[in-house]
């Protein structure tokens, strides 16, 4: 009631705002056929949802411009998704994406206790951990590569303040993500494939942050 009723110390230069979120990865996905030596045999995939906790660390420049860099990792499952080979495909690969994100922002109302934001910026997201998994195409060293993305971030949020320091934080972002998977040795051992897939996840937050 009190942060409602009197305003909480505005953000200054210098200022830095530690918040943690749990996020919703929400890929908003599109991909390519899947090439089978070299064979287009037609259907695409699809990339599920995750539930993870977020870092993210702001450094105020002055009162109203500030730089993010938001840390976290998911973890997804790609799924055959076109035509009847989506029931056959099933599952094919699980994988953790670690996607760093810097993003630079502006504050709108630095002064007072709701404190909107946007920002854009730059995602690098390394893929690591990839299995194939499923029923159709793993075999004997059987593996898969997803290929590292480099690509734009944009993002819109608000900081609502609790008191002087702390403070309650909603945040969506949109994020650039494209990746082409190798495949090796899969079906009878001596296949190869791949797919094109652009992921571009959308990523809802809630959090509580801190201004050190």
């Amino acid at each position: 009631i009190s942060a409602i009723a009197t305003p909480a110390m505005a953000y200054e230069a210098g200022d830095w705002l530690v918040r943690g979120r749990i996020v919703q990865v929400n890929p908003n996905d599109d991909s390519g056929s899947l090439f089978v030596n070299g064979a287009d045999t037609g259907p695409g995939v699809k990339v599920d949802n995750d539930t993870i906790p977020e870092l993210d660390i702001t450094y105020m420049i002055d009162r109203n411009w500030g730089v993010e860099l938001i840390l976290g990792y998911s973890n997804h499952t790609v799924t055959g998704e076109k035509g009847a080979t989506a029931t056959s495909l099933g599952d094919v690969i699980d994988t953790k994406v670690l996607p760093p994100t810097l993003t630079l922002q502006y504050h709108f109302a630095p002064d007072s206790n709701i404190r909107p934001y946007i920002g854009a910026g730059i995602n690098y997201t390394y893929f690591f951990d990839e299995k194939v998994v499923g029923s159709e195409l793993p075999a004997a060293g059987a593996k898969v590569k997803l290929e590292d993305s480099w690509g734009l971030a944009a993002q819109a949020g608000v900081d609502i303040a609790l008191n002087d320091d702390w403070f309650v934080n909603l945040d969506v972002k949109y994020i650039q993500m494209d990746t082409t998977a190798k495949f090796s040795n899969v079906i009878n051992g001596t296949v190869s494939a791949n797919i094109d897939a652009d992921i571009d996840p959308f990523v809802y937050g809630i959090g509580i942050g801190r201004k050190f």
